[in-house]
């Protein structure tokens, strides 16, 4: 992906190495262990980050060290949702005569406090919509790599892309509706609208990609490519393969290696905003 000389956006809150309230129990610090399911993915944590302790007690503060190594990756996040801003600021006047309010991303090492609650970097990339901010760990990009043989700048790019997705759908109310639903339809039925909002965030994605591509000829050879490598990577049944050895289709909250990267392309190839809704009015079974 092309980023020299490039636009940074001024949206990047950087709390790399400055204290963060320890979460205590038992006068220790406890680790928050989230399912791999939350990478890369952008779900909701609110319903789970909501049961961690909130801070505070015994366990303090404690500082962690920036890695200069980084720098690198900050400038390119950085650039990346300069980018989403161009794309999204633009669209949003034409196509749903609204104006965009551009999200925060916030970097952070090890944990993080958000308004959805604590989180640690287990947890993945994430969009709080209690606080309008992606909040992102650099370090996950080295488990991108290393863990989910996911390497390369687009497929970096296609993880801030989604979660900026994930800020598009709260901006127009979609995300409301899915998560308004939690305890009025059966656990199969809210799964389903979890996958839905997440594959329309693959979506998302893809028509930013498609529209930054076309305005300032972003990509690299191979780029897409590596994007669509990332989202098979984290699809339901590869990581629940991974994780347990078989996999339990009424449990997927994000949909499959095969459906997510089948939305992102279309998302990419089409960069029809407006094809997004198709996601919620077709079958589940021919998504």
């Amino acid at each position: 992906m092309r980023i020299t000389g490039r636009r940074e956006s001024d949206n990047v809150e950087d709390r790399r190495g400055m204290p963060v309230k320890g979460l205590a129990a038992g006068g220790g610090l406890v680790t928050v262990v989230v399912v791999v399911i939350a990478l890369l993915m952008g779900k909701d944590p609110t319903p789970l980050l909501q049961q961690l302790p909130q801070g505070g007690g015994a366990g303090g503060t404690e500082q962690v060290q920036v890695d200069p190594a980084q720098e690198p990756l900050r400038q390119f996040v950085a650039v990346v949702l300069g980018d989403t801003e161009d794309v999204w600021g633009k669209m949003f006047p034409s196509t749903f005569q609204k104006s965009y309010e551009q999200p925060k991303l916030v970097l952070f090492t090890q944990r993080v406090e958000s308004a959805c609650g604590f989180a640690s970097a287990a947890t993945g990339p994430f969009y709080c919509p209690g606080d309008h901010k992606v909040y992102l760990d650099l370090a996950f990009f080295d488990e991108m790599k290393k863990k989910f043989g996911a390497p390369g700048d687009f497929a970096m790019a296609y993880v801030v892309a989604h979660e900026v997705g994930h800020h598009v759908q709260n901006q127009l109310g979609l995300s409301d509706k899915v998560h308004n639903a939690r305890g009025r339809v059966s656990d199969a039925e809210y799964n389903s609208l979890s996958v839905r909002l997440e594959l329309q965030a693959d979506y998302l994605a893809g028509v930013w990609a498609h529209h930054a591509q076309r305005a300032k000829n972003i990509l690299d050879p191979g780029d897409i490519d590596e994007a669509l490598t990332a989202a098979n990577a984290i699809g339901d049944d590869t990581l629940q393969k991974q994780a347990q050895g078989y996999v339990v289709p009424d449990s997927f909250t994000h949909g499959t290696s095969a459906q997510r990267v089948r939305w992102f392309r279309k998302g990419f190839e089409s960069g029809d905003v407006g094809g997004m809704n198709v996601l919620f009015e077709m079958p589940y079974e021919k998504l």
